[in-house]
């Protein structure tokens, strides 16, 4: 299709805009014409098991996941966890020959950043990130989708599906996280939290930011055009749209809204950081909030 001429302009379309339309890379494009020869197995011990049996192995764990979208980090992890001692290099080396690898296309730069610090916390509670998505759904159309999410263990400590995408239902999944994280609801509860989000209209408005100061947080806007600045609310929508949204359907906002809380348990019980020793973000939780036993 590349060499295809242009009855316009008389010059061929070219890989770069037949890939631009079809949306996939080009890199996929050179790799399918030109397979790369793999290198000679390193010399050393073969381990547990042959690569044959170990791709049985990778091939049943990403089976077994309740995820999509696990690269092989992920992978070695839960290999390990099985009892299986393996590399990560081989890991990737029989993915990528098996192509079980997850898609992943990086974005193009765009100069220097604005934001070129860290985001992650070092204790639960310290910083929230917060931001919205969308769906639309077979007889309601549209829904708005909040979330809020932990800087530290990147748990979801909130998560909402609604109509419109006002200031009001923006504030839910921050009302959730200060009912569970600290027990209630009231003034100055949620002392020293700082809430990151982005220039929305929803979050800039008055009664978004009066609730954040009544609660005790402090807001936290990113840098403008610098999603990097809430990257870890950006990367939970990410994996929500991988495994949720974009591989079931929803006739209703109601129906919507009971997937996400029960996506909302199976993730933060579930999915596995490797940041913290491939724990979950309830364990993280868990571990830097549970009382430390007084010796008698």
């Amino acid at each position: 299709m590349s060499h295809v001429v242009s009855a316009s302009t008389g010059k061929r379309y070219g890989l770069a805009r037949i890939c631009r339309v079809w949306n996939i890379a080009r890199s996929s494009v050179y790799y399918r014409r030109h397979p790369k020869i793999m290198r000679d197995r390193c010399p050393g011990p073969l381990g547990p098991c042959s690569d044959e049996e170990l791709t049985q192995r990778i091939q049943a764990v990403l089976l077994g996941s309740s995820f999509h979208g696990e690269g092989y980090r992920k992978v070695w992890a839960k290999l390990r966890f099985k009892g299986i001692r393996t590399s990560k290099r081989r890991v990737l080396r029989l993915m990528r020959e098996k192509k079980l690898l997850a898609v992943h296309r990086v974005g193009r730069p765009h100069g220097p950043r604005a934001h070129d610090g860290k985001i992650i916390s070092e204790h639960v509670d310290d910083l929230w990130g917060t931001d919205m998505t969308s769906i639309w759904t077979d007889k309601e159309g549209q829904a708005a989708i909040f979330i809020a999410v932990d800087h530290c263990s990147a748990e979801c400590v909130g998560i909402h599906a609604a109509k419109s995408a006002t200031r009001f239902e923006a504030l839910e999944p921050i009302r959730q996280g200060v009912r569970t994280c600290f027990g209630s609801f009231a003034q100055k509860v949620a002392d020293g939290l700082k809430i990151r989000h982005d220039h929305g209209s929803q979050y800039m408005s008055d009664a978004f930011q009066d609730e954040v100061r009544f609660l005790g947080m402090e807001s936290s806007p990113a840098f403008v055009r610098e999603p990097e600045g809430n990257g870890c609310a950006e990367r939970f929508i990410r994996t929500l749209k991988e495994n949720l949204l974009w591989i079931e359907s929803f006739k209703t906002i109601e129906e919507l809204r009971q997937a996400l809380h029960r996506f909302k348990e199976q993730y933060n019980n579930q999915w596995i950081i490797e940041r913290h020793g491939y724990k979950t973000p309830a364990q993280v939780r868990m571990e830097q909030t549970m009382p430390v036993p007084v010796s008698g």
